[in-house]
């Protein structure tokens, strides 16, 4: 069995007395499902409703939306559901199909005697009126592929190896040749394997890449289905246009999104909300272009100018062609691929971790910087590197007296630890620790 860092949550919300109903959110085929139902697993009764392939238990709310009317419900459709006070979990799956079950929730945060987790793929749900029904009364949490660390726990890597690689970061100390070796392979094996669950567990299993690009290109396929089928509103061929146009700007050199070049003749007014439904179903990340390198960044940005990557790189793998991810398998050249995966990689690495991301591109100027994160009182360029050249961006952020903020930087490329007096290098496969060392730095 995988472990998710789903798992720890969820075990610190069942011991947290004043627990509100969780609503699990994230992308199709993430994991979701699975991780509830180990969860529920620790209860003496787990009773797990799904939208989907129980159509029927939509009506449970027919007669109000009180406990025991909905429980009654519930009971009359399926009798074998046992209801013991302190001691079940009810799963609402597949909220999507019937978002109206958040409506109930703050009737069982009040009534306290059982568990509520909904969960199900963000694809086509209006969030917004779930969130507006169920205000106060329940706790979200957000749920990706997995990460490069659950890669590693998938892989056998334990806790005091992964910190043992943050001790590396924190006190400046370069990897060993076989430590380079060894983690710089595994973290190419995430890169083109990406995070699915279920592409993941085929990878170990079988201990090779036979069938990979054929389960990435599925799933691509069933997203652009479920694009089909519950894209409201928006023009569906639309969407699906700007999804399978990502590479093309990821390729590009500046990598900025531009709606005029998805199609002939395009115009940014047809496209409206396309890249934010894509967004909001979490089978992107998008990356907003900073006004000027300075804190605060919320708010800092122009919404007219954006990158957007795949939330899982493995899909970015999917939308290459063949040649492009045997490449990327052999350790060799992608050509203008490679900055794209690895600047979709360090996206997806700082998602993952809870940021907002933001990149800078100067007008008329060659300076800019592929993404930035802040401590307490400076803000950090962080500049990704495919290829060991000159960081003249990075270094002017850092010299200019033009930019107060900004007092140090990181590079993530593929040399070993190391800081020159202005910035921190670091290989790629510590951006998934940034958020830890940052948090040692004070």
């Amino acid at each position: 069995m995988m472990k998710r860092k789903i798992d720890l949550y969820l075990q610190a919300w069942k011991q947290d007395s004043d627990r509100k109903p969780l609503i699990v959110r994230g992308a199709r085929q993430v994991g979701k499902t699975f991780s509830v139902r180990q969860f529920g697993k620790t209860y003496t009764s787990f009773v797990e409703i799904n939208f989907v392939t129980h159509p029927e238990f939509k009506g449970i709310f027919s007669q109000g939306y009180s406990v025991d009317a909905v429980i009654r419900q519930i009971s009359f459709l399926n009798p074998k559901f046992q209801f013991i006070d302190d001691e079940t979990l009810i799963f609402f799956d597949e909220m999507r199909e019937f978002p109206d079950c958040a409506t109930c929730l703050k009737f069982f945060m009040e009534d306290h005697r059982f568990d509520v987790i909904c969960s199900g793929s963000m694809m086509g749900l209006n969030y917004k009126e779930i969130a507006s029904n169920s205000v106060g009364h329940k706790t979200d949490y957000t749920m990706h592929s997995l990460d490069f660390e659950e890669f590693l726990w998938a892989k056998s890597y334990n806790d005091e190896q992964i910190e043992d690689l943050l001790q590396h970061l924190v006190t400046i100390t370069p990897f060993s040749t076989l430590e380079m070796d060894v983690m710089n392979e595994l973290f190419l094996e995430f890169a083109v394997v990406g995070g699915m669950p279920a592409i993941v567990n085929r990878f170990i299993e079988t201990g090779n890449y036979s069938g990979i690009i054929e389960m990435q290109r599925q799933l691509v396929f069933d997203y652009e289905e479920d694009i089909t089928k519950y894209a409201k509103g928006i023009d569906k061929a639309k969407i699906k246009n700007v999804y399978r146009n990502i590479p093309f700007f990821l390729a590009k050199d500046n990598k900025k999104f531009q709606i005029t070049k998805v199609a002939a003749h395009a115009r940014s007014r047809e496209y409206v909300g396309c890249v934010e439904w894509l967004e909001d179903a979490g089978i992107v990340n998008v990356c907003h272009c900073l006004n000027f390198p300075e804190l605060p960044l919320k708010g800092n940005y122009d919404e007219s100018k954006y990158k957007v990557y795949y939330h899982d790189n493995g899909l970015l793998m999917a939308n290459l062609d063949e040649e492009s991810a045997q490449d990327l398998r052999r350790n060799k050249n992608l050509g203008v691929y490679k900055g794209a995966v690895y600047e979709n990689i360090v996206a997806e690495a700082l998602t993952k971790m809870g940021y907002d991301t933001y990149y800078y591109k100067k007008d008329n100027s060659q300076l800019e910087m592929d993404f930035f994160l802040r401590d307490t009182d400076s803000l950090i360029p962080v500049e990704v590197k495919a290829k060991d050249g000159a960081t003249v961006s990075l270094n002017t952020l850092i010299d200019s007296h033009s930019y107060p903020d900004i007092k140090y930087g990181i590079k993530l490329c593929h040399k070993n630890i190391g800081f020159n007096g202005k910035f921190y290098t670091f290989p790629y496969f510590c951006a998934f620790l940034l958020k830890r060392w940052l948090a040692t730095r004070g």
